[in-house]
């Protein structure tokens, strides 16, 4: 599966109306996740027009394309806006990541996966092991963050479904849905986000250890389970304060739409 973060648009090569539209959508996206465009701006053709220099049908195309991803919002006048965030809402987005991952992981315990694809996983998760005994000495995430992006990836390839794959493609795109969503920040409470890691990294391998025994309800379950990592993380980051406002895509979330509920 591609990366949730939007590609840069030197990748892009230069070959006629489709590089334009995706030219188009990966700049409103990143314009929206890093903030540029703040919750509730209108969204302009001509403004994509003159900031992203692609044409107006390219610009209207990504205009939709991003709408239905949804970062933005149909306004009952017309055109579009950036779309705001509630706290459920964030919650939700995880929860829904879960029960589709938990679905993934199922799928490949009962059609099973290939031994190539096994030791892929174990050799993943044996790295991430190296990473976490680091972060006794290290904040740096980096390794983490790639590695469990690499983990995520191998789930979706595990489960052999294309649809379950675009499904959770499309979700991912809401940044604060994706595995890595909280984890690409360094916290001041560096013992409490290793102790999230730790649980966390146990929980890949217990996944792991399900889906080579064929046991698709537990590989499930443990899943599922492991998306609450992130709420947990996500706690963290709340109660951080002001490091909220550093992470991409948490600027959509609009405080005095939070319910406190969770």
């Amino acid at each position: 599966m591609a990366s949730n973060r939007p590609l840069p648009l030197s990748a892009v090569p230069d070959d006629g109306n489709t590089s334009q539209t995706i030219k188009a959508v990966l700049g409103l996206r990143g314009l929206i996740i890093e903030g540029a465009l703040q919750p509730g701006a209108r969204v302009l053709e001509q403004m994509l027009v003159d900031r992203l220099g692609v044409s107006r049908t390219p610009a209207r195309v990504a205009m939709l394309r991003v709408c239905e991803e949804g970062l933005l919002e149909a306004l009952p006048s017309g055109g579009y806006a950036v779309a705001r965030f509630s706290e459920d809402d964030v919650f939700d987005a995880i929860a829904i990541r879960g029960t589709l991952e938990g679905m993934a992981a199922r799928i490949a315990a009962e059609r099973g996966v290939s031994p190539s694809l096994l030791k892929l996983m174990h050799r993943c998760v044996e790295e991430l092991d190296g990473v976490i005994e680091r972060l006794e000495t290290s904040t740096d995430l980096t390794d983490y963050v790639r590695l469990n992006d690499r983990f995520h990836e191998l789930l979706y390839e595990a489960a052999q479904s294309p649809m379950l794959k675009r499904s959770l493609e499309r979700l991912v795109v809401l940044p604060f849905a994706a595995p890595n969503a909280f984890v690409s920040v360094t916290q001041s409470d560096t013992a409490a986000v290793r102790a999230v890691l730790v649980v966390s990294q146990e929980q890949h391998r217990s996944i792991v250890d399900a889906i080579e025994r064929r046991e698709g309800t537990r590989a499930e379950s443990i899943t599922i389970e492991h998306s609450r990592s992130a709420w947990k993380y996500l706690r963290l980051i709340l109660n951080a304060g002001n490091n909220v406002l550093h992470l991409p895509g948490m600027n959509l979330v609009v405080p005095d739409k939070f319910s406190g509920s969770r």
